[in-house]
């Protein structure tokens, strides 16, 4: 992706009517795009775009899971000053028991069968935000928290997108790829729980092949159990900024953990 690191952004955001309706999928403090993604824009403009990918919500207009993960990326992207997209996700990717649950594939299978559409839907909304903002957007980091974390990692490792840096939040997994070998080194952040099991137990596997394959990581732990929270983002956007910073900066690994 072509770097416009020294590139000035706008001096202020075009005039944006308002839509026509607030999507249901967009909660308070979130502009609808379209009906199926909304977007967050910083009061001072900027090029820089986050794209965050939720976990599993219900398949229904409101609920606890959704207004809590879409109130993290707001509160994370204002105090970041960035732009953010929300895209929604797709129903039929949840566990045994809440399998109509709207989230990301998170298996092999599923992301084979999936990920060209998802992904063109992704890089359709983040041109439609363009269009919209008369932005082109770069540095663009890529994360997601459970469901979408998983979905972030094998987008990484298989280079299913064209993103500056990764972010994996209380999910997350990993094998050596055929793609692997021949892909940049992105910076990729990895933020869990002490109290997650699953995840806590999974992410060293990840851990391993981003290391073996020499990409920049930077490792976190957090007294919390399992879901989206604001910590992981703060510290995401730092490692991505100094890495984009200084190329050259170290990986940061599981040892040099700075949890709080």
């Amino acid at each position: 992706m072509p770097s416009l690191a020294g590139t000035i952004p706008p001096r202020s955001w075009p005039l944006i009517g308002p839509a026509t309706a607030r999507a249901a999928w967009c909660a308070d403090g979130l502009t609808t795009l379209d009906e199926n993604a909304c977007y967050i824009l910083p009061a001072v403009p900027t090029r820089t775009l986050l794209i965050y990918l939720h976990g599993i919500v219900p398949p229904r207009d409101e609920s606890p899971e959704k207004t809590k993960v879409q109130r993290v990326i707001l509160k994370a992207a204002q105090r970041a000053g960035v732009v953010a997209l929300v895209p929604r996700g797709r129903p039929g990717f949840g566990p045994i028991g809440r399998h109509s649950w709207v989230g990301w594939p998170t298996t092999d299978t599923l992301y084979e069968k999936y990920v060209a559409d998802l992904v063109g839907d992704i890089t359709a909304a983040k041109k439609k935000l363009e269009a919209l903002t008369g932005v082109t957007f770069a540095p663009v980091y890529l994360a997601g928290s459970s469901s979408g974390a998983y979905f972030v990692a094998r987008l990484a490792l298989r280079g299913g997108i064209d993103v500056d840096g990764f972010g994996a939040m209380s999910g997350g997994t990993g094998s050596e790829t055929m793609e692997l070998a021949r892909l940049a080194p992105k910076p990729f952040y990895i933020g869990y729980g002490k109290y997650d099991g699953y995840v806590r137990r999974a992410i060293p596997t990840l851990v391993d092949v981003l290391s073996r394959a020499h990409w920049p990581i930077r490792v976190a732990e957090h007294p919390v159990d399992h879901g989206a929270r604001e910590v992981y983002l703060e510290e995401a956007f730092a490692f991505w900024r100094a890495q984009g910073a200084d190329g050259n900066r170290r990986a940061v690994g599981a040892g040099d953990d700075t949890s709080n």
